[in-house]
């Protein structure tokens, strides 16, 4: 049964994707009323970058939810003269119609972040089922996606959560652990490493989690929030004892759509897309909740 829904709601996936390809509204299979949002803003239907698409990018990572009827996908749409990272997730009525669109695009070239060809590569850590009989509950992998959130707020070097030793995050295109070529050091260590460092200390707060699509067939929890930097932090140590300095001195907010791929209770891969948006921005979906 959950085969057959996941099936559906990959062709209703397949279908805006198609429709957004050719800025045609009309050939996405809507429902007459459809709730979307494009980097937290509320938008009309055909507004943002409905108008601005010039191409999809052929990869993707695509997760379901046939419980919740929730479809997502992390890819990349051209946009003129931009490549940017984006992930797109679509709740789907029992008719096959879409009911709600949330939109992340991470202008890259617009925030001055690096671009890298990391995103573009297919992870088969991510694509893999998880056995029927090692499958965990909705509950459990909620709970360790949100002891990632737990650790990064106000990171202490206390870890929260599980991780494989192989464990790697992509944002916004970029591998930012085990990444030698990164100019940032910390970005050379693994993902529990960067933690138990204490390094991003200055997130002050991990504020409007959500976890509306959870694949439990591939160990996957699509979550959204937001994390707050008061910028009132500045110099700090990390746990080994070495000086360092917060890279926000302002008052901050990110956005972020961040997938977890979490395999026998413990987090194996990282994808996320995020933005910055006014400092304690609130977001539409919990207005509309």
């Amino acid at each position: 049964m959950n085969l057959a829904i996941r099936s559906e709601l990959y062709a209703v996936l397949d279908a805006y994707l198609a429709a957004l390809e050719k800025r045609d509204i009309s050939a996405a299979p809507l429902a007459a009323e459809v709730f979307t949002t494009e980097n937290n803003v509320a938008l009309a239907l055909g507004d943002g970058c409905w108008n601005t698409v010039t191409a999809l990018h052929p990869y993707q990572m695509r997760v379901a939810d046939p419980e919740a009827r929730q479809v997502a996908v992390f890819t990349a749409i051209e946009e003129t003269d931009a490549l940017n990272p984006c992930c797109i997730r679509l709740a789907v009525d029992n008719a096959g119609q879409i009911t709600g669109v949330e939109t992340v695009v991470a202008r890259n070239k617009d925030e001055g972040f690096p671009f890298g060809p990391q995103f573009f590569e297919v992870k088969p850590v991510l694509e893999a089922l998880i056995p029927p009989a090692s499958r965990a509950t909705r509950a459990e992998l909620i709970r360790v996606a949100n002891g990632y959130f737990d650790t990064i707020e106000r990171n202490d070097g206390e870890i929260r959560t599980k991780f494989w030793p192989q464990c790697n995050r992509v944002e916004n295109g970029v591998q930012t652990t085990n990444n030698a070529g990164f100019p940032l050091a910390v970005a050379r260590l693994g993902c529990e490493e960067q933690f138990a460092l204490g390094w991003y200390r200055y997130d002050d707060e991990l504020r409007g989690r959500r976890y509306p699509l959870v694949d439990v067939e591939r160990g996957i929890v699509l979550a959204y929030g937001f994390i707050d930097h008061s910028g009132r932090l500045g110099d700090y140590t990390l746990t080994n004892g070495e000086p360092a300095k917060s890279p926000v001195r302002r008052p901050h907010s990110y956005y972020l759509a961040e997938a977890f791929k979490i395999r026998d209770h413990a987090i194996e891969q990282v994808e996320a897309d995020f933005l910055t948006v006014p400092y304690k921005m609130p977001s539409p979906w919990d207005l509309k909740a």
